[in-house]
């Protein structure tokens, strides 16, 4: 597997200068933001899809350096309620999965995305619980009305353009457990896979290890964030797992998250990288920064260090003792 990086912790930075740091730090590989929530710093959609000349160079700075595009990442709610943020995300998605094509880059990650509770709401609402009754009325609505029909024509526009869709399973959105990831799957094709992060699934109590062997059975991980979270159970006592302070308030979350090895040990995370070769995901390892007691610098690099220590990064050899 190849160790990389998500560059929107990079935004500040112009392209070439952001290709000489992720070169230096040994890494292969990029994902890069192309609007939504990551924002463009480092892809400016229409000029690319308009100008091959502009493609091409692109990606010579990129492979000049010895590294590749593991994703175009767009993450944003296609299904929001509010149309005007649907439509954006929607067109989004749309002219990256399209650029993806002509530049080779295989994935583009994003979110499920979330509905309202009805065809004129407001407001995106996000079901936990079925009871009271009308919390699972809600949720059946958003899945057949929405979310379904949604996917399943952009799963089809993805899989005509040879393009794998790596949904990333986030809190907050219908696409959040294994159990929903292969729902979706079911429903519409196998373009539609995870942008697995475990960072996302140990607050919510679900063991990675496990979800990789679940989504790995059924050849469902398309791509692969790394990144921690620490759980402070005192506060988890307070304030319970759907803790609604700020990221900022570290002293009093029940979460946060963390660079990697410094929320779940190295040995927690090597069962991670083994799991992953063992079922069959061999692509990048995409490392993604959010770490609050951490800079940019130094979350970064001892992400790095870390999983350099762990990575299987060669094919397996043949098993010439038995």
């Amino acid at each position: 597997m190849k160790l990389g990086v998500f560059t929107v912790l990079f935004s500040e930075k112009k392209l070439d200068e952001m290709l000489d740091y992720v070169q230096n730090a040994g890494l292969q590989a990029i994902e890069i933001g192309t609007g939504g929530n990551p924002g463009d710093a480092h892809c400016k959609l229409d000029e690319l899809l308009e100008n091959e000349d502009k493609r091409k160079e692109y990606l010579e700075k990129v492979e000049s350096r010895g590294l590749m595009i593991s994703a175009f990442s767009c993450h944003d709610n296609p299904i929001s309620p509010n149309k005007y943020e649907a439509n954006q995300a929607h067109e989004t998605f749309i002219k990256t999965v399209k650029l993806a094509q002509l530049m080779n880059v295989p994935v583009v990650n994003t979110f499920s995305g979330i509905p309202g509770s009805h065809e004129y709401s407001k407001y995106p609402n996000w079901p936990v619980t079925p009871w009271p009754a009308v919390y699972s009325d809600i949720l059946n609505w958003q899945w057949e009305e929405k979310i379904v029909p949604y996917w399943k024509k952009q799963g089809e526009f993805a899989k005509d353009h040879g393009i794998k869709v790596g949904i990333e399973l986030h809190a907050g959105f219908s696409v959040h457990t294994p159990y929903t990831m292969l729902r979706l799957r079911e429903e519409t094709n196998d373009a539609i896979g995870a942008n697995l992060d475990p960072s996302h699934l140990w607050w919510q109590g679900i063991d990675p290890v496990a979800a990789i062997k679940i989504l790995g059975r059924e050849k469902a991980i398309h791509h692969f964030h790394a990144k921690d979270t620490y759980i402070d159970q005192d506060n988890v006592n307070m304030y319970g797992l759907t803790d609604m302070q700020p990221y900022s308030n570290v002293q009093t979350r029940a979460w946060t998250f963390r660079s990697v090895g410094y929320g779940h040990s190295i040995q927690e995370w090597s069962n991670i990288i083994s799991a992953l070769r063992t079922y069959g995901y061999d692509y990048v390892i995409s490392i993604e920064h959010e770490d609050p007691l951490m800079s940019i610098d130094e979350g970064f690099n001892q992400a790095v260090k870390n999983l350099k220590q762990i990575n299987i990064q060669e094919a397996p050899a043949e098993i010439w003792w038995a």
